[in-house]
């Protein structure tokens, strides 16, 4: 009877820390590599900054477009934009303009 009430007394308390470390363990373990955890937010992060990256690159070639759109309207009309654009719709070359066929 001794022996058992000091054994329980030894691994009562045993088992409800190896419990509680393993319930911790779990969390922590979750809170790390979980859908939610620090290495999910870390691959957010990489892709937000790609993406943004990808906008600049957007933005900029916009603005290109938008300046070249800007010759194109109104009474301001560059010529040389202008016959670009004729040349390409058109399917004519000028005389003096080198052709070269890549292929279709």
């Amino acid at each position: 009877m001794v022996i058992r009430r000091r054994l329980r007394r030894f691994l009562i308390p045993l088992m409800l820390y190896s419990v509680s470390a393993a319930v911790a363990a779990y969390f922590v373990h979750h809170a790390h590599s979980g859908a939610r955890g620090i290495e999910a937010q870390q691959k957010y992060e990489a892709e937000v900054a790609e993406l943004e990256k990808e906008l600049g690159g957007l933005k900029t070639e916009r603005s290109n477009w938008e300046r070249r759109i800007a010759l194109l309207r109104s009474d301001q009309i560059d010529r040389d934009l202008l016959e670009e654009r004729a040349r390409i719709m058109l399917g004519r070359v000028h005389r003096n303009d080198l052709v070269i066929i890549t292929g279709p």
